[in-house]
């Protein structure tokens, strides 16, 4: 049932009444209408269709929440707009003026705009020229992107609606949650087909399904090559796809011949029927989709896993199918334009690579300036964040949209590089963990207080409305952006409407083209798919059908080997530890954790645990357990649940402390962190 916001201030009588607009939290961006009574869902955007989750019909709550920031802060005291960004600007001078353009670091997040990140990129590429710039979606999506970019010449999570999901008779979801961090998903599946989930703990998304496969943590690529091996060894390779669209299948077929079933059994504990029940459903369906998500993905090997399930899913015949393929589910707000638009340590406008002169020069046109001038790609992510403040790495960072105090692996670490800065700047609405720390703190509106586009899970643009006005104060991320960019020397519009009129102007004959979409478009056709190279195109909802975006239009099988994870269990740290959602909470909790439902639905972080595991270090249900890694150690109530495995532990992120326990170990292609394994110990049992 909806919930009613709380008495609203009297600006929000100023704007219409039932404005239609979108979701501020995860990438299924489902549409709803903001009344001054409360949230109402929309039934005219496929991915919701008239549904809502928990988080979703709390979503108001946030537009009057007694923790809104609504002065800019420095050094914990309230100070006018002048006085902070006077004294942010002088600051930068003077680090670049003694460290170089690199003294200064940029952050962004995945959440943001599609206008936010392009403005983010820019403003760190032109009025700083700082190479230092990279964002959270480093540790959400990267390695998903980075294998289907070279598999299929292109990035996009779904490559097809997310309404062809229900024509599908088999979907194997390989590390995914939907019921629970998306929860409007799960319409999407057919009923009347079969679930089959890949996932250590038997989660509410596992309860759906008709077959789980219950793997030992870090163990999903070496699941996905002995589903291939049986694919191939029992005769359900698409001979005649494979020689139509695909190069390197010989090689990937090879490779898998030593991956025999009963080994895989040995590794990942799936039995070897459970396999072969897998495959046949995949293998015999008429329409299937494998679908990857964070659990597959958040390893330092996360692109050959995906690369694994991807040479399945090519194997049977799959993408570019109507009805059938492989894709990828986006996690954050934004997190597939998020990582179009420039705001990744490689990437210019329209996922062009920094180190590519054509997409140089034409960019460096867009903005006004010498391609020479230009930096090139800098630290990714966590590598950033880790160079923080040491004599080699940036003095200065300026952060949009994120929280690393909680959300980056090894957080205490992290913490500690943050709290070396000479110079922190955070734009938030909130006062987050990581504002804590900040020399300055902007003030910055949210989701139903501005205007902007976002790119959903299907690579559908949608149109973000303002709903309300924001508070006295307040301003917006491009305001903030533009009159920095001012005191630096450069203009930058900082409307909304004029940001994604450069943008699509700059994104203009790249892999994801916005050229052709508009706002007046996207209100008209409830949003629009990139590519859409013109205003008289239609949009792509289906990339693939054609031809992939290959140089000859063939997509690419890559062999992969597993290996264990960087940090197996032992001895000393006996147990597995994983993370991830629970249903009421949302990425670090910054915004979720200060909503009352919300709270007291979720309200502190818990250790997930087997009662033989219980048993077996004589703990009780709610004890108070100490839970250690090698990087750090956190507290949290013990709850017993027969859904998870024995050798290991399930925390929730949401909550500083998680964190400080997992491993930084990256992958050598996306440079994702470790995120969802590493071996921990439990100790404790205090009443």
């Amino acid at each position: 049932m909806p919930v009613s916001l709380p008495a609203a201030p009297p600006v929000m009588s100023r704007l219409p009444v039932g404005t239609a607009t979108h979701c501020p939290y995860c990438a299924l961006q489902c549409g709803m209408h903001v009344r001054p009574d409360g949230i109402t869902p929309r039934d005219d955007i496929p991915a919701n269709a008239g549904g809502l989750c928990q988080k979703g019909w709390t979503a108001g709550d946030l537009l009057t929440s007694p923790h809104r920031l609504t002065t800019p802060l420095l050094y914990g005291n309230p100070v006018g707009w002048d006085e902070a960004l006077d004294f942010i600007a002088d600051r930068l001078k003077s680090i670049q003026a003694e460290h170089g353009p690199d003294g200064v670091a940029v952050f962004g997040g995945g959440g943001l705009t599609n206008e936010k990140a392009y403005q983010l990129g820019k403003f760190a590429r032109v009025a700083l020229r700082t190479s230092q710039i990279d964002y959270n979606g480093r540790f959400c999506m990267a390695s998903a992107a980075a294998a289907g970019n070279r598999a299929f010449g292109m990035d996009r999570g779904l490559p097809f609606p997310i309404t062809d999901l229900a024509r599908a008779d088999v979907v194997l979801l390989a590390g995914g949650n939907v019921a629970e961090t998306m929860p409007p998903f799960v319409r999407h599946f057919n009923r009347a087909g079969q679930l089959i989930v890949a996932d250590p703990r038997i989660t509410p998304t596992a309860k759906l399904a008709t077959l789980h496969l219950q793997l030992t943590p870090g163990t999903d690529l070496a699941l996905a090559l002995g589903l291939l091996h049986i694919a191939i060894a029992e005769g359900y390779a698409d001979k005649a796809y494979l020689a139509e669209r695909v190069n390197g299948f010989e090689a990937v077929r090879d490779s898998v011949a030593a991956w025999w079933p009963e080994r895989v059994e040995r590794i990942t504990g799936v039995p070897v029927a459970r396999m072969r029940d897998t495959v046949q459903a995949l293998g015999t369906a008429r329409r299937a989709v494998i679908l990857t998500a964070r659990g597959a993905e958040q390893h330092a090997k996360g692109t050959d896993t995906v690369t694994a399930f991807i040479n399945l899913a090519l194997a049977l015949g799959l993408p570019g199918r109507e009805g059938s393929g492989y894709g990828c589910v986006t996690g954050q707000g934004n997190g597939q334009g998020g990582r179009e638009h420039g705001q990744k340590a490689d990437q210019l406008p329209g996922y062009r690579h920094i180190e590519d002169q054509a997409a140089r020069a034409h960019v460096a046109a867009v903005w006004g300036v010498d391609p020479a001038d230009l930096p090139g790609p800098g630290r990714s992510a966590y590598e950033l964040l880790d160079a923080l403040g040491t004599p080699a790495g940036p003095k200065a960072l300026l952060l949009f949209g994120s929280n690393p105090v909680v959300s980056a692996p090894r957080s205490g670490h992290i913490t500690a590089r943050l709290a070396a800065l000479d110079l922190l700047v955070v734009s938030d609405l909130v006062r987050s963990e990581t504002a804590e720390l900040a020399t300055v703190v902007l003030p910055t509106t949210q989701w139903a207080e501005e205007a902007g586009t976002l790119t959903n899970l299907e690579g559908r643009v949608l149109l973000r409305r303002q709903a309300v006005a924001p508070p006295s104060g307040v301003r917006s991320d491009l305001s903030i952006l533009a009159a920095l960019a001012r005191r630096l020397g450069h203009e930058f519009p900082d409307e909304p409407p004029a940001v994604f009129d450069e943008l699509r102007r700059a994104t203009a004959g790249g892999v994801a083209d916005y050229a052709g979409i508009t706002y007046e478009r996207i209100a008209a056709e409830t949003g629009v798919f990139w590519p859409c190279p013109a205003e008289d195109h239609p949009g792509t909802p289906r990339p693939f059908l054609d031809r992939f975006a290959t140089p000859d239009g063939r997509a690419r099988m890559v062999p992969v080997e597993h290996r264990p994870p960087v940090e197996d269990i032992d001895d000393d740290y006996p147990l597995y530890l994983t993370t991830g959602r629970v249903l009421a909470h949302y990425q670090s909790g910054a915004q979720t954790r200060r909503i009352p439902a919300l709270t007291a639905a979720a309200p502190e972080v818990f250790v997930e645990m087997h009662p033989q595991l219980a048993e077996r270090i004589g703990v009780a249900a709610g004890d108070r357990v100490r839970v250690a890694s090698r990087r750090g150690s956190t507290e949290a109530p013990a709850r017993l649940s027969q859904a998870i495995r024995p050798d290991t532990v399930f925390m929730p992120f949401h909550w500083e402390g998680v964190n400080r326990l997992t491993n930084p170990a990256l992958d050598p292609i996306s440079r994702m962190p470790e995120f969802k394994v590493c071996a921990v110990r439990v100790e404790g049992g205090t009443p």
